[in-house]
């Protein structure tokens, strides 16, 4: 996430309490920032961090940003 803050990118996740008490997907990940033209939004919901980052790192680097592995 840093090397998305060093290129103007604001990252935000959030897991949800009552989300997680339903069973439904908690946790909440979006990126926002200068580097989107238009006002482009980076987000999902799903049931882990890892699911939030297996779907929104690719998008963000479709999007130009340097992601490292």
């Amino acid at each position: 996430m840093e090397a998305l803050a060093e290129q103007g990118v604001t990252v935000i996740f959030k897991a949800d309490a009552e989300r997680m008490r339903d069973g439904t997907k908690p946790w909440t990940f979006v990126a926002s920032g200068a580097p989107f033209r238009e006002g482009l939004l980076v987000r999902t919901d799903a049931k882990s961090v890892e699911d939030c980052l297996a779907i929104c790192l690719p998008r963000l680097r479709e999007a130009g940003l340097t992601i490292p592995e």
